[in-house]
């Protein structure tokens, strides 16, 4: 039998603490009530947001408004499956009525949202209350909370550092408690990086796995949460289909609920400490990787090094690719509404202005590039592990961890092979460097295991040593 996980890293007094698969037996006990729920998660937003700023468009009295619609419903023995349970969506995620501005002030009189994208629609569906959207840097293109629209989003574990991107302010909200449940996005590790950066659960599913309008090249939406009961709650409702996706996966009755039925006795497990190209590892973060994987070889697992599968030249490609299609979208704006981008964004864009076609069909060739080194290195392994980023979270000012235009992609060569692979990624806390700063485990599947990536994440939290109490109380 596994053994119990640690002791929750928190007091469960403040019900914006409670993680959801908590809240819904509490409110199926009658114990607790949505609207109290969501008052302690608006106080504590309210608190902590004049440091953080983590948050758009958010509306209290909308979200008290949906909880009591929601506290009827468990009234009556009514309950949807998230009923009460609060939830926060990325900005780029449509929601019906609300702009979206994209991080950008180039966007900053977008129309409000005609409808409801696929996830939005599927929480709003099953009964979560809309808490508010979540920050994002210009456009999603940087690992950080810098954006020329928002107020600078910070970490909650240190507020001179950034909680990474582009999934920003939902990494921030996670670890401070604004509720149990997150959406983000993730196109090369922008849910996995907030994630790791902000000690919190953070899952980009199976290419497809979760419905998008319109869908991209690698692009994920996925949970980012304190726990990975959580993230796997939070699946079972994002997962189901949609029409509006042309390259959704088939529906699939997967049971995402059950992840105790993971044997870690024997799993072969491939150890991914070099990542072939971009940023060297800090010392600091190989230090608790290789903690994290001794635990694993410790409770049966077989650990084996696996050699650096990516290549500078992969990775310079697909750099050059993104910088295309980003300065297409910046040169067809005024120059009014250019001049408003944040600049690193420009001139970062600026290196895409005149690729030739045969550069671009070259750079476009480094995603399939990269999907067949991921898939090969995977081949003889049940799961890879390794680092998520190649360092510890940085200034909160700087655009990147190397804040330069020329190297804006260096600190993603361990998470963007999988977004190109279409497998199933996840980032779980394992611990914290010497200065108090989170550290993410990544472990990813085969193609379609988004429950295999799951369980084994729910196998390394139960083993984990008990990790820090959360950063923001209140």
């Amino acid at each position: 039998m596994a053994p119990e996980p640690p002791a929750p890293r928190s007091s469960a007094a403040n019900p914006a603490d409670l993680p959801a698969t908590e809240l819904l037996r509490l409110y199926a006990s009658r114990a607790l009530s949505p609207v109290a729920v969501t008052q302690a998660v608006i106080a504590r937003a309210e608190a902590a947001e004049p440091r953080l700023h983590a948050l758009y468009a958010f509306v209290p009295d909308k979200a008290l408004a949906a909880a009591r619609v929601s506290e009827a419903r468990w009234m009556r023995g009514e309950a949807l499956p998230l009923d009460g349970v609060p939830v926060t969506i990325k900005e780029n995620i449509a929601t019906k009525g609300v702009p979206m501005p994209l991080g950008t002030a180039a966007r900053d009189d977008a129309p409000p949202s005609a409808g409801d994208a696929p996830a939005t629609a599927r929480l709003r569906e099953d009964g979560a209350v809309i808490l508010a959207h979540t920050t994002m840097p210009d456009y999603g293109m940087l690992s950080s909370g810098l954006s020329s629209f928002h107020p600078l989003t910070r970490n909650p574990w240190d507020l001179t550092k950034g909680p990474g991107g582009s999934s920003a302010g939902a990494g921030a909200a996670t670890a401070a408690g604004y509720g149990p449940l997150h959406l983000g996005t993730d196109i090369g590790g922008s849910i996995r990086l907030p994630a790791a950066w902000c000690g919190v659960v953070g899952l980009k599913p199976s290419y497809g796995r979760v419905p998008l309008d319109p869908p991209y090249y690698g692009r994920c939406a996925g949970p980012l949460t304190r726990s990975v009961a959580d993230a796997a709650l939070m699946m079972r409702t994002l997962s189901r289909p949609d029409a509006r996706d042309p390259t959704a996966l088939p529906p699939a009755d997967l049971s995402w609920l059950d992840l105790d039925g993971l044997d870690v006795e024997g799993l072969r497990l491939g150890l991914v400490m070099e990542a072939g190209a971009g940023l060297p590892l800090d010392p600091a973060n190989r230090a608790v990787i290789e903690a994290a994987a001794r635990l694993l070889g410790e409770a049966g697992a077989i650990v084996e090094p696996v050699p650096p599968f990516l290549t500078q030249a992969m990775l310079d490609g697909l750099d050059l690719f993104w910088r295309q299609r980003a300065s297409l979208d910046i040169e067809a704006l005024d120059e009014a509404r250019r001049a408003r981008v944040l600049p690193f964004i420009r001139d970062w864009a600026a290196g895409g202005r005149s690729l030739s076609g045969a550069m671009v069909f070259h750079g476009m060739s480094q995603m399939a590039a990269m999907r067949d080194a991921a898939l090969t290195a995977i081949r003889p392994y049940d799961f890879l592990i390794g680092p998520v980023s190649p360092n510890p979270p940085f200034p909160a000012e700087h655009a990147s961890p190397t804040n330069d235009p020329a190297r804006a992609m260096a600190h993603i060569a361990y998470t963007v092979p999988f977004n190109m692979s279409e497998q199933p990624a996840i980032s779980v806390p394992a611990g914290f460097t010497p200065d108090g700063l989170p550290v993410g485990l990544q472990i990813a599947g085969r193609r379609f295991d988004d429950v295999g990536v799951l369980r084994l994440a729910r196998a390394f939290e139960r083993i984990r040593p008990a990790l820090r109490p959360w950063p923001v109380e209140g």
